[in-house]
């Protein structure tokens, strides 16, 4: 934590983040044009950054795109605003503006959080029943896990498997899982408030994709969960990043995540991603 205060109280580092904050997803290229600064120097601030684990980036072909991350912010947030009964930190409502402000045309969410696991603990957590459904609000994620499979709900012990349409993607066990996204679903509408109208423009959002990559880092590994591949302005984009009231989205089930893995005890009332 005290690396994150270190890292944000130099202007510079800040001015990067305004910029990632405006505009997230740039290229070293694309920030050292918005920036008066050299390029030596934007590589210097984003070294600290990502250090502190505010900034993440992830290799897109030959270009590697910076994100911002909220997984330090959240835990600012829990250590000293959790006490006060607010559901959930506002500590990144200057992206959440943004965003609503300028629709994105492509909006991405990423987010990188380090877990005291091994690999392949880690990907059990991610594909194992019994493991998803102690963090991700009793819902069990069924599957082979190979690609063109589906993944299906179990919202309960004992109740139907659900088929959402999600298909995996990409399986390299222990390193890297991805799948497609559902979209909303009737409990969405009656959780949000929404009438029967909204739920049906928000069904014309194409479906989005969620991408878990793994990496050993030291004793423990490096997850750095990816989503992306939505419509423009998307209403989901907002459910999984936590922006709509009513939603943790994945930093809340990610939180559940790591501290299940980490204590063996899930975080209190864990909720679904989207």
């Amino acid at each position: 934590m005290d690396a994150v205060f270190r890292a944000l109280a130099d202007a510079s580092r800040r001015r990067l983040l305004d910029s990632l904050n405006a505009r997230n997803g740039q290229t070293l290229r694309e920030l050292c044009a918005g920036l008066d600064m050299t390029r030596q120097s934007v590589s210097k601030h984003l070294a600290v950054l990502e250090a502190a684990e505010l900034v993440t980036s992830v290799r897109r072909g030959r270009e590697k795109l910076h994100h911002l991350n909220a997984a330090p912010i959240t835990a600012i947030a829990d250590r000293w605003i959790s006490r006060y009964d607010r559901q959930r930190a506002e500590a990144l409502a200057d992206l959440r503006t943004a965003l609503e402000a300028s629709p994105v045309e492509s909006p991405t969410f990423v987010y990188t959080t380090y877990i005291d696991a091994t690999p392949e603990r880690l990907w059990a957590a991610l594909t194992e029943p019994a493991f998803t459904r102690r963090y991700w609000g009793g819902v069990a994620l069924q599957s082979d896990w190979q690609v063109g499979s589906p993944v299906l709900w179990q919202d309960a012990p004992g109740e139907e498997l659900r088929d959402l349409g999600q298909r995996v993607l990409v399986a390299e066990p222990h390193r890297r899982l991805s799948y497609s996204w559902h979209g909303f679903q009737p409990e969405h509408a009656e959780h949000f408030g929404w009438s029967a109208a909204e739920l049906a423009a928000r069904l014309g959002e194409r479906r989005s994709r969620v991408t878990f990559e793994i990496e050993p880092h030291g004793a423990a590994v490096r997850l750095t969960v990816i989503h992306d591949d939505f419509s423009p302005d998307s209403e989901m984009h907002r459910a999984i990043s936590g922006q709509l009231d009513g939603s943790g989205g994945w930093p809340e089930l990610l939180a559940g995540l790591k501290t299940l893995l980490e204590t063996g005890r899930p975080l209190p009332e864990p909720t679904r991603a989207g």
